[in-house]
């Protein structure tokens, strides 16, 4: 069982008040937000089980406790899917190899003309872009990684207007993509430069905020057109579920 499992399970079980989960409060409390037995009671299961998956030992919760567990929680959708993710165990590390996106998808990003698009591999390196994108984000391109640009380029906070909400939600993608896959290494490198470059990283990786890709509005500062909102939309290629073209759809008038 992977230890990524109890570290949600416990940054989880931080952030619930006891108030919050109708239990009464009593004294005082060195533990901030649920003690594990209370957790335990709220789910319906025994304490030594919860401690087990707290402490990553090899057991194997069922889907009615992790619904349980979900439940008490008070997880999102997108953190009830990254508990289920985690607790099948995730993707065993394996030799690295340099990722690259097969021609037919490389090529698709060029295909969209003035609308900016990229495709990213399993940590956001830049696989392919377009040039539109190239503007639209001042020169990514191919070879240079989105994580990285987002936390240690000062244009990244120009050029995004709403800089730290967009830079949490990138990192809570990357933590998902960390607990789907423990130990890989280039995840384990990029998170380790970029808490040693970025004092957010380092405030908000602990914290195991999850998302997932999802289409939505973005606000930019534009060199053209100036401050612009943005749709886009994010799309897994079929056969490499961790790369994805990201599509922007820039406004007409």
């Amino acid at each position: 069982m992977s230890t990524e499992l109890g570290s949600f399970l416990r940054s989880r079980r931080e952030r619930v008040t006891p108030a919050a989960a109708g239990l009464p409060v009593t004294g005082r409390r060195r533990t901030p937000g649920l003690r594990r037995e209370e957790l335990a009671l709220l789910a319906g299961i025994s304490a030594t089980w919860l401690t087990y998956l707290e402490q990553g030992r090899d057991v194997r919760p069922s889907a009615q406790v992790l619904g349980a567990l979900a439940r008490a929680l008070r997880l999102t959708g997108a953190e009830q899917e990254h508990l289920r993710r985690l607790a099948g165990g995730g993707t065993a590390p394996g030799p690295e190899a340099a990722e690259e996106a097969v021609p037919e998808v490389a090529g698709v990003p060029a295909l969209l003309g003035d609308n900016p698009a990229y495709v990213t591999g399993l940590h956001y390196d830049v696989l392919a872009a377009n040039d539109a994108a190239a503007e639209l984000f001042g020169g990514i391109a191919r070879g240079g990684n989105l994580v990285r640009w987002m936390f240690t380029e000062p244009a990244a906070r120009e050029i995004l207007v709403d800089w730290e909400q967009e830079a949490r939600g990138l990192l809570a993608r990357l933590r998902a993509i960390a607990g789907r896959h423990p130990g890989h290494r280039g995840v384990t490198r990029l998170v380790t430069e970029l808490t040693a470059a970025s004092p957010e990283v380092r405030e908000w990786w602990p914290r195991y905020d999850i998302q997932f890709s999802q289409a939505g509005h973005k606000r930019f500062r534009h060199p053209r057109l100036g401050v612009i909102t943005v749709a886009h939309a994010a799309f897994h290629v079929a056969d490499r579920p961790e790369q994805t073209l990201v599509v922007y759809h820039l406004p007409t008038s």
